[in-house]
């Protein structure tokens, strides 16, 4: 099949350098846009962070997000998984006082019990039963979910099975297992907004950057399917999905 140069050249995209947990190369550029939820992440924890002594923020990528949450108390740690991540965020955020711990799984936390009024959690996995340990009583957990059926319809328009690993993952399930684990749940909010790609380019950036989002995927396999999605693009602007976004706040009890 002989396909436009345009697509030929967005191709390509899926060369480019990610680092951190940083979409402005497609996000700035307004390659791709997401919808509006009805909470703002950011603007919630602000003032909890004015309120408490110590403080943990899970998942901090390269501390993008973290670093612009000052001032902190006096204590504020962070955690990330992903071993490329951990360096930017030591550079980033060691500065700024906080002690950044490279961790391999959610479910054993270096940290002593009780020892944060405050835990923090965007898009980042996290044991119910480690969470509240870490806790004081009384503390806050606050985290924004990716759920389960988030940008399903990439698999479906490239041919793959949906994840079911995650399937189960939504805000009921998320608000029993806190509930089954002593928590006290103070807000709670599920959202399903629209996310657009612009170029099949900022497509191929995403999925480069979110492998677990099409698992097994595979560029030379996939070709003629993403030149079907350039080809809506061409005709309607834009490949639109339903993101699936969900915002617990708890105390422990």
């Amino acid at each position: 099949m002989k396909r436009d140069v345009d697509f030929e050249m967005y191709i390509k995209e899926v060369k480019k350098p990610f680092s951190g947990w940083d979409f402005s190369y497609i996000t700035e550029s307004g390659r791709m846009a997401s919808g509006m939820l009805s909470w703002s992440y950011g603007s919630m924890v602000t003032p909890l962070i004015g309120k408490v002594s110590s403080m943990l923020d899970m998942g901090t990528g390269g501390g993008e997000l973290l670093s612009k949450l000052q001032p902190f108390p006096a204590v504020v740690c962070a955690t990330e998984g992903y071993l490329p991540n951990v360096p930017i965020a030591r550079e980033r955020l060691e500065p700024l006082g906080v002690k950044v711990f490279q961790i391999g799984d959610d479910d054993l936390l270096p940290f002593e019990d009780q020892t944060f009024d405050l835990i923090i959690n965007k898009h980042e996995s996290y044991s119910p039963l480690e969470v509240k340990r870490t806790l004081t009583d009384g503390g806050i957990f606050l985290t924004q979910q990716v759920g389960g059926s988030d940008c399903a319809e990439i698999n479906t328009m490239l041919g793959y099975p949906i994840n079911e690993e995650f399937l189960h993952w939504n805000l009921r399930f998320a608000e029993n297992e806190l509930l089954e684990n002593g928590f006290e749940i103070l807000e709670a909010k599920e959202e399903f907004p629209v996310q657009r790609f612009y170029d099949i380019g900022a497509l191929l950036y995403y999925l480069e950057a979110i492998p677990w989002q099409v698992p097994g995927f595979k560029l030379e396999d996939s070709l003629e399917k993403l030149y079907h999605i350039h080809e809506l693009i061409q005709i309607n602007g834009y490949f639109e999905v339903k993101q699936h976004r969900f915002l617990v706040k708890a105390r422990k009890k």
